[in-house]
């Protein structure tokens, strides 16, 4: 029973074609109104699934198919860092490297579009806009201005899966003042803190706590 059909009045509300005549009539509105009602739950970043989120990103600014040739991302046994919960699977147009990003991947990829888009310009401000593009914080992010119109990124905690790296090295990430290029972006090689000197936080720690960080261009041939 439909909202209409529950506004009919006592006199008429025992008329079973009464009542039948009333829905057939008003159902297809009520499922308009429905539809519409759930409109912004379909389209928020967070919710949106398949095309909702293509037509995200053409409003945004950028699609779900990647120029680059990516290559190093699929699945795979005995493979480091393709395994389960690392590598994607591969599709069937996928031949010549990824090409069409998964719904996790291309969310984020447009996560960090819309903060480019709303970013003040600031470097005090970058650190938190690029840890905004993980907001699960399994993965912590802190950046460094080497005072030379460039800066290098580094990412703490989870290693990020395959694709992700290549996205990041690729520079579908990048979000960075006018004029200032990103030499670096380093990970760490497992879980945990970047090894550093005179440090003991979730971003850098000293031996037996800190991890080797990894070139993600240098891993991935962004």
């Amino acid at each position: 029973m439909n909202h209409y059909q529950k506004l009919i009045t006592a006199y008429h509300a025992d008329k079973p074609k009464y009542l039948d005549t009333i829905g057939v009539s008003s159902e297809p509105f009520a499922a308009i109104q429905a539809t519409l009602g759930d409109f912004i739950n379909k389209f928020d970043l967070d919710r949106a699934v398949s095309s909702q989120l293509d037509a995200l990103g053409l409003w945004i600014g950028i699609g779900r198919v990647v120029r680059s040739i990516i290559n190093g991302v699929y699945f795979s046994f005995d493979t480091s860092g393709l395994g389960y919960d690392q590598g994607s699977w591969q599709g069937v147009f996928d031949e010549m490297g990824f090409t069409t990003l998964d719904d996790e991947v291309y969310r984020t990829i447009l996560r960090a579009k819309i903060l480019a888009n709303n970013w003040d310009g600031t470097m005090a401000t970058l650190s938190n806009i690029y840890q905004s593009v993980f907001p699960d914080d399994k993965t912590q992010v802190f950046v460094v201005d080497n005072l030379d119109m460039t800066m290098s990124v580094y990412l703490t905690g989870s290693p990020l899966p395959a694709v992700v790296q290549s996205i990041i090295a690729f520079g579908y990430l990048d979000v960075k003042p006018g004029g200032v290029c990103i030499t670096d972006y380093t990970m760490v090689s497992e879980p945990g803190p970047l090894f550093g000197f005179d440090a003991d936080n979730k971003y850098l720690s000293g031996f037996d706590k800190g991890m080797w960080g990894l070139n993600l261009k240098e891993i991935t041939n962004g």
